[in-house]
C-alpha cells in the first residue's frame, strides 16, 4: 500500500528501491522503496508503490537489499573546531612515555627553522600517573617548541621554549575555572587546563589562512558522509570567519552535511551578550543553521575540573565552571525565555543536578523542553529520572569509554574512586528511565565514525577489541536504542521530529544505506560494514 504525501508532484528526483527499510515511523515502521523529490520524502512503500513517481528525469537507484535508515546524525561535534585541535600530530596511539617520547623526537627532526611541533589526542594515562609536566618532553624535542593537546580537549602540554614564546612564565587569574599549573616555586609545568589557559598560546602558534581551513573544513565532511552521517549536532561557534566559511562553501556547492550549530556562552555573559546569543540564532544558510547555545558546567574528569559532589581523589572537582552557579541559571533561564534551546556540557555529578535544577525552576514545561546535557559521565539514581520528568534530553558519547578501563586502573577511574567509577555512562539506564538519548563521537575527541558509536553503544568497548572487558556491560543498548540515538531521539532533541529522524513523507530526505542491518548486525560487524549510499537532503553526498 502506497503512503503519498498531501499533493502529488508529477515524478520524484529520486526512487531508492531493493531496500530493506527501517523507518523509524510507528505508521508504517518498515518498507522497501522510497521516493524523493525537493529534499523531502514524497512516498514510502513497496517498489511497486513508488513505481508511480518515476519519470523520465527521474534517478532510479536499486539498493540490493541494503538497510535504509533515516540519515545518521552526530549529536556531539566539533568539526571547524576541530580542524584547529586536530592540526599535526596524532598520538592516538602512544601508550606510555617512551612511545609519546619517540613520537615527538622523530617529528621535531623534520622541522624547519620557526616551526612548531603541533600534535594532539594524547591520552591522559600515557603519563603513568605522573604530573604533567614539559620536563617529560623537552628533551626529545631537542628545543623546538611544542604544544600537545591531550584527547579531552580541555587541556594541553606546551613544552619549555612554547611557555618562554608566549610569555607565560607563572600563573595567572581567569574569570572562569582554568588554570596555569605551576610547582611549588611558582614555575609553570607547561599544563594547560581548560580553554582560557590554553588560549594564552593562540598569539604565537601558527596559523592558517581561511582558504586551507575552507578545504579542510570541506573534505572533512566529506569524509563524514562517507560514513554514514548526514548531519550534526555543532557544538562551537569560537573562530570569528566559521559562519563566513560555511556560507562560503554553499556558494560553490553544497555541504554534503547538514550543520546545526550552538554558540558557546562563557562565564562572564552579561545581558547584551546574552542578547546577541538571541540574535545569532537567525543565522542560517540552505544546509547550516545557528540553532542553541552552548554551556559549560564544568571540565573533565582527568584534568580534575569536573563539578563533583565530593572531591576527586587528588582533592580537587569541587568547584564549577561558573565560578558563580546562580549567574548561569540566570542566562539559561534568559534564553529559555526567548525560546532559544541550550546545551550544558556536565559531566560530573553536581553539574548534572546543577543543570537539572535550573531547568526545574523554570516557569512551564514548554521552556523545560528546550535543554539537553551533554556527556554525563558519572550520575547517581537520583538523578535519572529527573530527565524525563523535566524534558531534558541526554546526550552521551558511547566511545568515550576507550579512555576508562573495567578494572578502573585508568585515570579517569582512579580520579574518581570506585563508587563514582561504577556510574560510569549510563546510557541503558537513562534509556529505562524514559529520557530522550542523543548519541554522538565529540569529534575530535574520538572518531567521528557513527558506525564506532553505534557498535560501541552496545558493546561497551571499542569494535574490534573482544579482548577488551566491556566496561560496565550492563549499561549496553539494543541495536534499535543505539540507532535511535543517531535519528529519533537526534530529531526530538532538537525539536525536529515532525521533520527529521523519520522516513515518512513530509520528512527531509537525508537517509543512510548500511550493507548490514544497523539494529541486527554484529556490532562488531556493524563497525567495519561498508556505507552504501548517504543522501542529505535529496542529494547523494556518497555512494559506495
Amino acid at each position: 500500500m502506497t503512503h503519498p504525501a498531501t499533493s502529488r508532484p508529477a515524478v520524484a528526483d529520486t526512487v531508492l528501491t531493493g531496500a530493506r527499510v527501517r523507518t523509524l515511523d510507528a505508521d508504517r515502521p518498515y518498507a522497501r522503496a522510497v521516493a524523493v523529490k525537493d529534499g523531502r520524502i514524497v512516498a514510502v512503500g513497496d517498489d511497486d508503490d513508488v513505481r508511480g513517481w518515476r519519470g523520465a528525469d527521474t534517478e532510479v537507484v536499486d539498493l540490493a537489499g541494503a538497510t535504509l535508515t533515516p540519515g545518521l546524525v552526530d549529536g556531539h561535534s566539533h568539526p571547524y573546531l576541530g580542524v584547529t585541535m586536530s592540526t599535526g600530530l596524532d598520538l592516538s596511539r602512544c601508550r606510555d612515555l617512551d612511545e609519546l617520547r619517540a613520537a615527538l623526537a622523530t617529528r621535531a627532526r623534520t622541522t624547519g627553522p620557526g616551526d612548531w611541533v603541533l600534535a594532539h589526542s594524547l591520552d591522559h594515562n600515557v603519563f603513568g600517573g605522573h604530573p604533567v609536566h614539559h620536563d617529560l618532553i623537552d628533551p626529545a624535542l631537542g628545543g623546538v617548541p611544542a604544544l600537545i593537546r591531550l584527547y579531552d580537549g580541555h587541556s594541553a602540554l606546551a613544552s619549555g621554549p612554547a611557555l618562554t614564546a608566549a610569555g607565560i612564565d607563572g600563573p595567572r587569574r581567569f574569570a572562569q575555572r582554568a588554570q596555569v599549573v605551576c610547582d611549588p616555586d611558582g614555575r609553570p609545568t607547561g599544563h594547560l587546563v581548560e580553554f582560557a589557559a590554553m588560549s594564552l598560546m593562540d598569539p604565537v602558534l601558527p596559523r592558517e589562512s581561511t582558504a586551507a581551513r575552507r578545504g579542510r573544513l570541506l573534505a572533512l565532511l566529506r569524509d563524514m558522509a562517507a560514513t554514514g552521517l548526514t548531519g550534526a549536532h555543532v557544538m562551537d561557534l569560537q573562530e570569528p570567519d566559521a559562519l563566513g566559511v560555511l556560507a562560503g562553501i554553499e556558494e560553490d556547492g553544497e555541504l554534503p552535511v547538514r550543520l546545526r550549530i550552538a554558540p558557546w556562552c562563557m562565564p562572564g555573559t552579561d545581558e547584551e551578550g546574552l542578547d546577541h546569543l538571541i540574535e545569532t540564532q537567525r543565522s542560517h544558510g540552505r544546509r547550516w543553521r545557528v540553532g542553541g547555545v552552548k554551556f559549560f558546567m564544568d571540565g573533565t574528569v582527568e584534568g580534575g575540573t569536573a563539578w563533583l559532589e565530593h572531591a576527586d581523589c587528588h582533592g580537587q572537582g569541587t568547584e564549577a565552571f561558573w565560578p558563580d552557579p546562580a549567574a548561569y541559571t540566570r542566562a539559561v533561564h534568559h534564553l529559555a525565555r526567548a525560546g532559544v534551546r541550550t546545551v550544558t556540557h556536565a559531566i560530573g555529578d553536581a553539574a548534572v543536578r546543577h543543570v537539572l535544577d535550573t531547568v526545574e525552576l523554570l516557569d512551564d514545561d514548554r521552556q523545560r523542553a528546550l535543554h539537553r546535557i551533554e556527556h554525563i559521565e558519572t550520575v547517581p539514581d537520583s538523578q535519572l529520572p529527573r530527565f524525563a520528568r523535566l524534558g531534558v534530553a541526554a546526550s552521551m558519547q558511547p566511545t568515550h569509554l576507550a579512555y576508562t578501563r573495567a578494572d578502573h586502573r585508568d585515570e579517569w577511574s582512579t580520579r574518581l574512586g570506585e563508587e563514582r567509577a561504577g556510574r560510569a555512562w549510563r546510557c541503558r539506564d537513562l534509556r529505562d528511565a524514559g529520557a530522550t538519548l542523543v548519541l554522538g563521537s565529540d569529534w575530535p575527541i574520538a572518531h567521528y565514525d557513527p558506525r564506532e558509536v553505534l557498535a560501541t553503544a552496545r558493546l561497551r568497548r571499542l569494535p574490534g577489541r573482544p579482548d577488551v572487558e566491556p566496561v560496565r556491560a550492563e549499561q549496553a543498548l539494543t541495536g534499535l536504542m543505539a540507532l535511535e540515538g543517531c535519528t529519533s531521539h537526534a530529531a526530538r532533541a532538537v525539536g525536529e521530529e515532525d521533520v527529521a529522524g523519520r522516513i515518512a513523507p513530509g520528512c527531509r530526505a537525508d537517509l543512510t544505506a548500511f550493507a548490514v542491518d544497523p539494529v541486527t548486525a554484529p556490532a562488531d560487524e556493524l563497525a567495519e560494514a561498508p556505507v552504501t549510499l548517504t543522501m542529505t537532503g535529496g542529494t547523494v553526498v556518497h555512494r559506495a
